[in-house]
């Protein structure tokens, strides 16, 4: 069925996105796509753009996802995306995936899936990062051998790619041989609700109710956002966290908040939290609304995120921008995305993450120095630039 409003004629060319993601889920990926698709549309580029939604929301996600747009076409598929890449990838119909989404002149895929297309379609395919290929326990096994035999064959297809970052556009050259011509890297943006805490009754008030909400209490805390798997490197960072308690004798104890939902693997991190008898220190608050996440940011002493691989890595930007120290890997896209204005340590290291997690909570001349580096770190990075290096892409796809 169709929601919305057609947009008016005079376009140039008629663009569905995928919008799948947006609903589906509601971490990185899902945010990333929300942003984008906003920024795109509020672009005021002379283009039909439609929405293509592959099923129904899933549980727990916001409806809010489905529609914070301006009104424009949403074709929504009654068939599910399982329902559908069953379809194409293991049924092997190649229905186009115009029949469902409706007519377009380009398709971009969101999420490293290109389904079938008519002939002479172009194409641009969004792939995020590679984890499944560069850490297989990033994912449940039964995905593997899909996501291996899929995303190749959707890179050789796809007109162009868009890379969330370089060190991804790196792995589709080492391992699918895509010509680097061929890859467009555009880094995520970070949203304006993302600034430092000021000391006003408003934030007050928001930071005291967020924190009780979500049962952190007034201690301070070293924070990390991310789902819970194996690659964001939750043991690690827990194992680093109970050396830096130990080593803290007279000190106001921290806390761990660890934000986000459970992930493939996640019941060993809670593991370790009791062997270490870390029960009290450690609180996983599970996934946190994005209405309070700029708080939960601005309320942090320090921000931890030792991911061992990331395509990108939007939450050490966000906070970045609500100037919050930031501890992160010197492995994959991190180093492109925090620079200089953060702390950089091998996440394999978990005595460098501990000293590192020191640093960040009592060094206050290095604390000054990173809030102010990190501020002006995140501020070169917009969804409106963005949107524009997409669009140059789709121009240049047309044109093709």
């Amino acid at each position: 069925m169709i929601l919305g409003i057609r947009r008016r004629a005079f376009a140039v060319a008629r663009i569905t996105i995928d919008y799948t993601p947006a609903i589906h889920q509601d971490a990185g990926i899902a945010r990333l796509t929300r942003e984008v698709v906003r920024a795109v549309l509020a672009s005021g580029a002379p283009h039909e753009f439609r929405l293509f939604v592959m099923g129904r929301p899933a549980p727990g996600v916001p409806l809010s996802n489905l529609m914070n747009t301006r009104e424009l076409p949403l074709h929504v598929s009654r068939m599910s995306d399982r329902w559908l890449y069953r379809l194409w990838f293991r049924a092997n119909v190649r229905a186009p995936v115009q029949l469902f989404s409706g007519p377009c002149d380009l398709y971009h895929a969101t999420d490293f899936v290109l389904p079938p297309l008519r002939d002479g379609t172009p194409s641009v395919l969004t792939v995020h990062d590679l984890s499944f290929e560069r850490d297989p326990d990033s994912a449940p096994p039964r995905l593997i051998p899909f996501l291996k035999r899929v995303v190749p064959d959707s890179a050789r297809r796809a007109t162009h790619i868009v890379a969330d970052s370089h060190a991804t556009a790196r792995d589709l050259t080492a391992l699918y041989g895509v010509p680097p011509e061929k890859i467009t890297v555009i880094h995520s943006g970070v949203d304006g609700r993302f600034t430092p805490y000021r000391d006003t009754l408003y934030m007050q008030r928001r930071r005291a109710c967020v924190l009780k909400k979500y049962g952190i209490g007034d201690a301070p805390f070293i924070l990390t956002v991310g789902t819970l798997q194996r690659r964001k490197n939750h043991l690690r960072l827990v194992q680093a966290f109970a050396k830096l308690i130990a080593a803290r004798s007279g000190a106001r104890t921290p806390l761990l908040v660890i934000a986000g939902g459970k992930g493939w693997l996640y019941d060993e991190v809670h593991a370790e939290v009791q062997r270490l008898g870390l029960g009290e220190r450690v609180r996983f608050i599970g996934y946190v609304e994005d209405m309070d996440l700029p708080h939960l940011y601005r309320a942090a002493a320090a921000f931890a995120f030792p991911s061992t691989y990331e395509g990108f890595g939007l939450p050490p930007l966000e906070a970045m921008a609500s100037g919050v120290p930031v501890v992160t890997s010197n492995v994959s896209s991190l180093p492109e995305v925090v620079g200089e204005a953060g702390l950089q340590v091998d996440p394999l290291d978990v005595d460098a993450l501990a000293r590192a997690l020191e640093q960040a909570l009592n060094d206050e001349v290095w604390r000054r120095h990173c809030i102010a580096r990190g501020l002006a770190r995140a501020a070169q990075f917009t969804w409106q630039r963005a949107a524009e290096q997409l669009l140059a892409v789709y121009e240049r796809v047309l044109r093709q």
